[in-house]
């Protein structure tokens, strides 16, 4: 047995004890609904002039008692009558070191998203809390609303801490919401969440296979634009920036020749040099979403909505992350989302510098992992936002390939509504499917294409293929 797996089985031993002397503590302390309605949100958030019909919560939840180490979450029912017969999702983003409801919920899959003055909000229609219940944890501490009270947790944070702590979030907010328990439960995320999400599904199973009786009724994840494999993601981005006409014949044939990312970890500074010639060559593009306009200073005069067939519709906007920052740094609305005025972050940022740049363990690939779930039967879903220079589709290919699964269905286009909405294809274990006209954050760049894709990894069904047309009768 590998020292990984020993460290992954004293762990598991660990928690599995814990759990069960707090589980008799907890039978005769507060009742966990008494602590759920806590955590509810009762009042319209600032500048919501929508009302409604699904319940909201937001709180804390401490993954280590010795020096209170603590992660933040919103939790957004699925809007329906019975939202504990929809299926519960647990959503990740990436970073290292951003926040999940910076991202998630405020310009990706959530109902609440910004204006452009920062301080109001309007519905989201192609929200996924259509169809399932939301999650979003600021992950890990130090991101967003989440604290310790050793200070220097902030600057020790890896994937192998970080798989941990979302773990034990994940099995004590289980305790705050036992309704929840049995539901089909899924995770998904984007990014570096490429490392959380399967690090954490390769725990949950571990811990589902050393204690049954408290088991996690864990289904399957999917992971959009993800990290899995170093060498093979830049070795896929070298493909897509010179294929795309990005860079040129000569950037692409060095980054090649001097950019060895299989054999060592940190770049040579001959390699660093060829990056920067690559980003002067690409220009001032954003390079999340190729084809899309950067953010500039009057973008908030420049966005605005429109009507399309009689109904009111939204330009992209590429300013969503300085919307965010506004409205989460306002004090009524930290209030009303039960922020800790004890612990709340000097000034609220999207993502963590600190998190970022002293991050302490990282795996060259997370193929293995791969390979290890695989087996077990979990449905295991990659996207791809086709539009994406940061880890473009081609990375992915390749990552996807070198699992050499055998193909079930072949490559085919998909469609919404009669129009492609991207290609698919899928093998015995896992599905791969791209979003046409989307960068590095799907559901940001096609809404509702992403909800699309949703629900057919919910249904466990293959991607929508097109009607056939039915013809008017020439009699």
């Amino acid at each position: 047995m590998t020292n990984s797996k020993w460290s992954q089985l004293l762990f598991l031993c660990i928690i599995t004890s814990t759990l069960f002397l707090n589980s008799i503590n907890v039978a005769f302390a507060t009742d966990p609904f008494v602590e759920q309605e806590k955590d509810r949100i009762v009042s319209a958030l600032p500048g919501q002039n929508f009302n409604i019909t699904f319940k909201h919560y937001s709180g804390y939840i401490t993954v280590n008692e010795e020096v209170g180490r603590t992660l933040f979450y919103w939790f957004i029912e699925a809007d329906h009558p019975d939202p504990t017969s929809k299926p519960l999702l647990l959503w990740f983003n990436g970073g290292y070191g951003c926040s999940s409801i910076a991202y998630g919920e405020a310009e990706e899959i959530g109902p609440f998203r910004i204006n452009t003055d920062g301080k109001t909000l309007y519905l989201n229609p192609y929200s996924w809390n259509q169809v399932a219940n939301i999650l979003y944890i600021d992950s890990p501490v130090g991101v967003g609303f989440s604290y310790s009270n050793n200070p220097s947790d902030i600057l020790n944070n890896g994937d192998k801490r970080t798989a941990e702590d979302n773990l034990i979030f994940l099995l004590n907010w289980f305790k705050r919401f036992p309704q929840y328990k049995k539901t089909g439960f899924f995770i998904s995320g984007e990014s570096y969440a490429g490392h959380y999400v399967p690090q954490l599904s390769q725990l949950i199973v571990s811990y589902n296979s050393a204690t049954k009786q408290d088991s996690i009724n864990f289904k399957g994840y999917m992971l959009g634009n993800a990290l899995i494999d170093d060498f093979r993601d830049q070795l896929g981005i070298f493909q897509f920036m010179w294929s795309s006409g990005m860079i040129s014949d000569k950037t692409f044939k060095l980054l090649n020749l001097l950019c060895d990312f299989q054999s060592i970890k940190q770049p040579s500074e001959s390699c660093k040099k060829l990056w920067e010639i690559a980003y002067k060559e690409l220009g001032n593009i954003d390079p999340h979403s190729i084809f899309t306009s950067t953010c500039h200073a009057n973008d908030n005069q420049r966005v605005k909505r429109k009507l399309s067939a009689g109904r009111l519709r939204r330009v992209y906007d590429p300013c969503t992350t300085k919307h965010s920052t506004i409205y989460f740094n306002q004090p009524e609305v930290q209030r009303i989302l039960h922020v800790d005025p004890n612990h709340k972050p000097h000034k609220w940022q999207p993502c963590s510098y600190d998190v970022g740049i002293n991050w302490k363990d990282s795996p060259r690939t997370v193929l293995n992992i791969y390979r290890e779930l695989i087996p077990t039967g979990l449905r295991i879903w990659i996207f791809s936002g086709n539009t994406d220079a940061v880890v473009p589709v081609t990375s992915t290919r390749y990552s996807i390939n070198a699992l050499k699964l055998p193909t079930v269905s072949p490559w085919r286009a998909w469609y919404d509504d009669g129009e492609v909405g991207g290609w698919t294809q899928e093998y015995t274990g896992l599905t791969f499917v791209t979003v046409r006209g989307a960068g590095h954050e799907v559901p940001l760049h096609r809404p509702k294409l992403a909800l699309t894709l949703f629900k057919s990894f919910l249904a466990g069904t293959s991607m929508p293929t097109l009607k056939p047309l039915t013809l008017a009768a020439s009699y």
